[in-house]
């Protein structure tokens, strides 16, 4: 019999504008490590970073759902100067904040 996955829910935001900023930097930093450095990064992460405050500002906490608005809010953002697309930053969006709550996202545990 198959086991639903639990959701990962983050704690409540407490400071919505720290876990932006902190989403930000490290989104930012993550993206000029993974390819290259391009210009197009900071404002990746810049929105990237405006739509999770929003999300969290009206209460949202769960992980998959923040996950889904970061990729239906990017795909208006224009990636054309970028290697990246809304799907490999709502990923990485989801990485960061899993290692940054010291999470095993392979487990699950």
């Amino acid at each position: 019999m198959d086991v639903p996955i639990n959701p990962i829910i983050l704690p409540p935001a407490n400071n919505p504008e720290k876990e932006k900023n902190w989403l930000q930097k490290s989104l930012h930093k993550w993206l000029n490590e993974e390819f290259i450095t391009e210009e197009i990064n900071r404002d990746i992460a810049e929105r990237t970073a405006q739509v999770f405050m929003r999300q969290r500002m009206e209460g949202e906490n769960d992980l998959g759902c923040l996950m889904i608005a970061i990729i239906i809010e990017m795909k208006s953002f224009d990636f054309s100067e970028s290697f990246y697309g809304e799907f490999e930053i709502a990923n990485s969006v989801s990485d960061l904040l899993v290692k940054s709550l010291d999470f095993d996202k392979y487990c699950g545990q």
